[in-house]
């Protein structure tokens, strides 16, 4: 399969809203809608990407920040954080996600970063191998808590 990678510059686009909904599919649409807007209007700081078949269907999903404050397992600032990754489920294993990762990174080297730092949730293990299948190495594991006050 053959795919074309581009940068996402109009928060109005339906397809990234469909894979947003798809990869985070707790908030509503309006929510996804809001971020879309947020991200759109700080292009210094965010990215996105999608990836789409030889037919023009969008079938996978990148977004990234830059980070300025410590990011858990880096040794550099800034730092190019990815924020979401996401390939339709038909479309997986074929290199969409390593298109979008290269994409990202090439985002990042041209903003100075040195390092492109992600995260998972710990019972995530369909995350975890695919982070180590792009080329991620693990640095810790963390869990949070929480108490009322």
């Amino acid at each position: 399969m053959s795919m074309k990678t581009a940068a996402i510059t109009s928060s109005r686009d339906n397809a990234w809203l469909q894979l947003r909904m798809a990869l985070w599919p707790d908030a509503s649409a309006a929510e996804h809608q809001d971020d879309m807007d947020d991200q759109v209007c700080a292009p210094d700081r965010y990215v996105q990407f999608l990836v789409r078949a030889d037919d023009g269907l969008a079938i996978g999903l990148a977004e990234a920040s830059i980070r300025t404050d410590y990011v858990n397992g880096t040794d550099s600032s800034p730092v190019a954080f990815l924020e979401g990754l996401y390939v339709m489920p038909e479309a997986r294993r074929q290199g969409a996600a390593r298109a979008l990762i290269a994409a990202v990174r090439a985002w990042a080297s041209d903003r100075g970063c040195k390092e492109l730092a992600s995260d998972t949730a710990l019972d995530n293990v369909v995350s975890q191998a695919a982070h180590a299948r792009l080329g991620f190495s693990e640095t810790e594991r963390v869990v949070y808590f929480n108490m009322p006050i």
